[in-house]
């Protein structure tokens, strides 16, 4: 191959990633962070019980108060690809919310990756697991570090979800392909995960017990929406 066609290939190569949307930071800099609400954690609907508080510093992002409240984009997201770090304490309980609707649970109205620590809930079904979508997807294997930094990669395209975690991956599914009946907390049927909404608010839970809230760092988004 000629140096003319080599040096082509490389400029549309460059051309090429200069369309791709970039990375940005989610939280980039310190204090109550920008463009995210705090609602209640079974309705965001309704605002937080008591005076929970959520806020940024040195970097981390962390839950501060009351136990029982969303950490919610005001902004929706469709198609995107997200990379963060978490690590959670003995008790804590936390999630990823995303294609969430603005009332209703998360978990149920919109979709949530489960991070929780095992000792939270020792007799949690596979698909209330960190990295399991919460009652619906169980991941291909459980990868958790308790008490440490975890990586997460996260991308949800259209109906094809792939996740991982520690480098490996734990979700690789077509969420239109999930007929599963699914009941919430009360017993009663939610709407099946083929049905759930293609777009929506993202955000974190805390319903840690005994201090073990959710840390996040180093969380950055690059949306994919046409």
């Amino acid at each position: 191959m000629n140096f003319r066609i080599l040096l082509a290939m490389s400029v549309l190569a460059s051309i090429c990633r200069a369309d791709e949307p970039a990375y940005k930071p989610l939280f980039p800099k310190d204090g109550p962070p920008e463009g995210w609400i705090i609602r209640h954690w079974a309705d965001v609907a309704n605002p937080a019980v008591g005076a929970p508080a959520w806020m940024v510093k040195d970097g981390v992002l962390t839950s501060a108060g009351d136990r029982g409240c969303w950490f919610l984009s005001e902004k929706e997201y469709g198609d995107f690809e997200l990379e963060y770090e978490f690590r959670l304490g003995p008790q804590g309980n936390s999630g990823f919310a995303f294609r969430a609707p603005d009332k209703g649970d998360p978990a149920f109205d919109g979709m949530e990756m489960q991070m929780a620590d095992f000792r939270y809930n020792p007799q949690a079904k596979d698909s209330e697991l960190t990295g399991g979508i919460y009652r619906a997807i169980a991941p291909k294997q459980q990868v958790y570090k308790p008490e440490e930094w975890n990586t997460v990669s996260f991308s949800v395209t259209g109906t094809r979800l792939k996740v991982v975690m520690n480098g490996v991956l734990i979700q690789d599914t077509d969420l239109a392909e999930h007929e599963e009946e699914i009941s919430d907390h009360k017993g009663n049927i939610v709407p099946k995960i083929k049905d759930r909404p293609r777009k929506g608010r993202i955000g974190f839970q805390n319903l840690s017990r005994a201090g073990g809230q959710v840390e996040i760092r180093n969380a950055k988004i690059r949306v994919l929406d046409k």
